[in-house]
């Protein structure tokens, strides 16, 4: 059956690509993308795979199989694109490669279908929308869709720092992530008469300050920055009254990210009220730090051996990045889940605008991906007949 696989997608290449890029020029931001769960609806019906969407958000659910003859495995992909400017244009844009984890969980998919593979048990096909807002994983726990999942699997493209063309590795250690909106507000007055007001640039500079001088524990990667201000308006002679800013903060641990938002909180608002201004923030995102499933890394790096070839295996990547992927298993123990890093060429990295990556790499993707979903559904049909 593997043989079958790879000489399936390598018989595949060109409609492999083709999705690619058609959902590359159809991008949709967070909880916006209707016409992407249209398009991938039709896939699904396409493929006699029965599915459910949502009547408040968009993403949809697949299943093929049945849960009582084996485990539930579930394959997730992310949908959202990002609101960038690129090339003097705002746009939607998938500069995070949530266009290529579609396109590759769709055809291993598809190629399972196609080589009339019947699986012993369910494989759930998870399409995730609002990744990039930190929520969309968690929409999804809300509404039960992970509860029953024995495995998941997920697949996210790495930049060339991480990985090169060819390599794979069976896990990526994300680090939690929380996104900080604050506000300051302070009083107008005139250009020509400043002590009259309290000027929220003043404020801003102040917290930017503040922010670069929280120190932790040098030992365990963390870093905090301010990655977002407005203030003012169009005139040069008001001293402003509102300003809005953001603060970015990643640690490689849980328990750091709570001390370094403790920080973060007190010193904010301590530098940015020094002047007789008011300081609110607020937590609008939070990502938390991978959880590891040994046992199914050493499936998945089977996967890749098999699929691809034994180089093309590295060690799990350890990366500052987020990924809501890890709410599920953290709500879920009992869960193996693990998320499979890609080596694609990809610079000159992830979230910038003109983000791009060797194609031939989803062709690995979806080999990988097919040989890791039947070695999950297939080992553990015996056990789980003996626990029936």
């Amino acid at each position: 059956m593997i043989e079958r696989i790879k000489e399936w997608v390598n018989e595949n290449e060109d409609v492999i690509k083709s999705t690619y890029h058609y959902l590359h020029e159809n991008a949709e931001i967070s909880w916006q993308e209707k016409n992407t769960t249209e398009y991938l609806s039709k896939q699904l019906e396409d493929l006699q795979i029965p599915y459910k969407t949502f009547e408040d958000h968009t993403g949809i659910i697949g299943y093929w199989g049945n849960p009582e003859k084996g485990p539930t495995v579930g394959l997730r992909a992310d949908i959202d694109a990002l609101w960038q400017l690129v090339d003097g244009e705002w746009k939607a844009n998938h500069s995070c490669g949530h266009d290529a984890h579609m396109t590759m969980v769709l055809h291993t998919i598809t190629c399972l279908k196609q080589l009339d593979f019947q699986p012993k048990g369910l494989i759930k096909i998870i399409f995730q929308p609002a990744e990039e807002s930190g929520k969309g994983a968690k929409a999804l726990i809300e509404k039960g869709v992970i509860e029953d999942i024995d495995y998941l699997l997920g697949i996210h493209v790495r930049p060339i720092q991480e990985l090169k063309f060819g390599q794979a590795s069976p896990a990526i250690y994300h680090g939690a992530t929380t996104l900080l909106k604050g506000r300051v507000h302070g009083l107008q007055a005139h250009g020509s008469r400043p002590n009259l007001g309290i000027n929220v640039v003043d404020s801003l500079g102040a917290i930017i300050h503040a922010v670069n001088s929280v120190k932790v524990d040098p030992t365990v990667s963390a870093s905090a920055k301010v990655t977002m201000v407005q203030a003012g308006g169009n005139n040069f002679n008001i001293i402003p009254d509102f300003a809005e800013f953001g603060i970015d903060v990643r640690a490689q641990q849980n328990d750091v990210m709570d001390d370094l938002i403790k920080r973060i909180e007190h010193t904010v608002k301590t530098a940015g009220t020094v002047n007789g201004a008011t300081v609110d923030l607020e937590t609008v995102a939070t990502m938390i730090a991978a959880e590891s499933s040994l046992d199914m890394e050493e499936v998945v790096k089977e996967a890749i051996t098999e699929a691809v070839g034994a180089d093309a295996v590295a060690p799990p990547r350890v990366t500052p990045g987020g990924e809501d992927f890890h709410f599920y298993k953290h709500s879920y123990p009992h869960m193996k889940a693990t998320m499979v890093g890609l080596g694609t060429d990809l610079s000159p990295g992830l979230h910038h605008p003109n983000m791009n990556f060797n194609l031939d790499a989803l062709q690995n993707g979806v080999k990988i991906l097919s040989v890791a979903a039947l070695k999950l559904i297939n080992q553990e049909v015996k056990a789980f007949a003996l626990e029936k």
